[in-house]
């Protein structure tokens, strides 16, 4: 596949990509001014309250997103699943991604395409044109295609992302990380922008972990970080600005832009540790009673959960010491679920949804994933740690992810009940 080859003029597309930002949040900042160039956005096209995937992280939805399918059928299920037949975990990454990509279809159209920062794009893989992969990448050598312009990338001091790790242990390193790599990303944009593309994409991730750590700076105005926050968001609103400015230098309308997040966030009211429930509720024990792994899990057990909220059921002939029959799938799924909506918190409940996995999942990969999706109320967290032996709990975290809170802008209205995997689709229909 050619890199960079010269096509017949073509219809430009640009996307922005907002990790983890609410249609809430979003809406809020614009109608106060603070994000002047959104607000004007969305006085002149169209903000959508959009669905992200089930689980609602960033792994699986940017995957709907660039592949416009479900995991049943590009495969990724979270940010862990199972080596094939055992409790032992692996990260998944763009190479198990089991279907083409929104820029492989683009390739087919002669389209040459610039992505900048994609989640879940890890390790870089060939596509006409460039790939700078972005969250979970952990080497840079690796998150660049073609593989030349790694020493680029290099020298502008490039940094994939926030160091979350670092943060954790000392909070005030928040600001200067998220202001160094928002810094090298602008750097790569600036760069990149002139280059030859007739799809460039642009995500912005420190959103994201902004939220993670500091949600409560945005909800609480006497929060000594509020006005940080607030400056944050005008900087992000700067960027988009001058990205629209130069797309319209290149005599392209906001036509065929696009602006979209994976998911919406909101505040912790507790975390909530799935394993933990399933212990009490007898669903689950372990060999001994510090577990290090699910491989200590006992031969009696009927379910386990993995993060955030995804419950297996202890399968024959799927896991080592599985022992329920396919027969009883049925059963214990309703069982399971029905005690879990019964779950509550100082009054308050705290399950909203579970799905089974044949509801959402189609594709001949959905046996390959969790047999129930649970989707909290907002403000509880769903763990998988098997650690815990309460069911509730904190953590130094502030914000978790929501489901039907993520947005997509558009200059056209698309209607209602827009999901992440819809968005291909509509993007590919401006090149037809």
């Amino acid at each position: 596949m050619p890199i960079f080859k010269k096509t017949k003029s073509k219809k430009k597309i640009c996307v922005i990509g907002l990790d983890g930002v609410p249609y809430s949040l979003l809406l809020d900042l614009a109608s106060t001014g603070l994000m002047s160039t959104v607000a004007r956005l969305i006085d002149s096209g169209h903000l959508h309250q959009m669905k992200a995937s089930l689980p609602e992280i960033s792994a699986v939805s940017w995957t709907n997103f660039m592949t416009g399918t479900n995991p049943g059928t590009h495969g990724i299920f979270g940010f862990l699943d199972f080596k094939p037949g055992s409790y032992d975990l692996r990260l998944p990454n763009f190479l198990d991604v089991k279907v083409d990509t929104l820029w492989d279809l683009l390739a087919e159209e002669g389209y040459k395409s610039i992505v900048i920062n994609q989640p879940s794009t890890y390790p870089a893989r060939r596509i006409n044109g460039v790939m700078v992969s972005g969250f979970v990448a952990v080497d840079l050598s690796r998150s660049v295609y073609p593989p030349s312009l790694f020493t680029i990338l290099e020298q502008m001091g490039y940094q994939i992302d926030v160091d979350s790790s670092k943060v954790a242990e000392n909070p005030a390193l928040l600001w200067p990380e998220l202001s160094k790599t928002m810094a090298s990303h602008q750097k790569a944009l600036n760069y990149f922008w002139d280059q030859d593309w007739d799809f460039f994409e642009f995500v912005i991730t420190g959103t994201d972990r902004l939220h993670h750590f500091l949600w409560s700076a945005y909800e609480d105005k006497s929060h000594p970080a509020h006005q940080a926050f607030l400056d944050f968001y005008q900087q992000v609103d700067r960027i988009i600005a001058k990205i629209i400015a130069s797309f319209k230098k290149l005599n392209e309308s906001e036509d065929s832009l696009f602006i979209l997040s994976d998911h919406g966030f909101t505040g912790i009211i507790q975390e909530v540790y799935l394993n933990a429930w399933l212990e009490k509720e007898g669903y689950l024990s372990f060999t001994t009673p510090t577990p290090r792994s699910l491989n200590d899990i006992s031969p009696e057990s009927v379910a386990f959960a993995l993060d955030p909220n995804r419950i297996y059921l202890n399968l024959e002939n799927k896991f080592p010491a599985g022992h329920v029959a396919r027969s009883q799938k049925k059963e214990l799924k309703s069982e399971i679920a029905q005690k879990l909506l019964q779950l509550e918190y100082n009054g308050q409940k705290v399950i909203r949804q579970v799905f089974k996995s044949e509801e959402i999942y189609k594709g001949k990969y959905t046996s390959l994933g969790p047999d129930l999706i649970v989707l909290s109320e907002p403000g509880f967290d769903l763990k998988g740690s098997i650690r815990k032996k309460e069911i509730f709990g904190r953590s130094y975290l502030q914000g978790m992810h929501t489901w039907d809170d993520a947005f997509f802008w558009a200059a056209e209205d698309y209607g209602p009940d827009l999901a992440i995997q819809d968005i291909a689709s509509l993007i590919m229909k401006k090149v037809k």
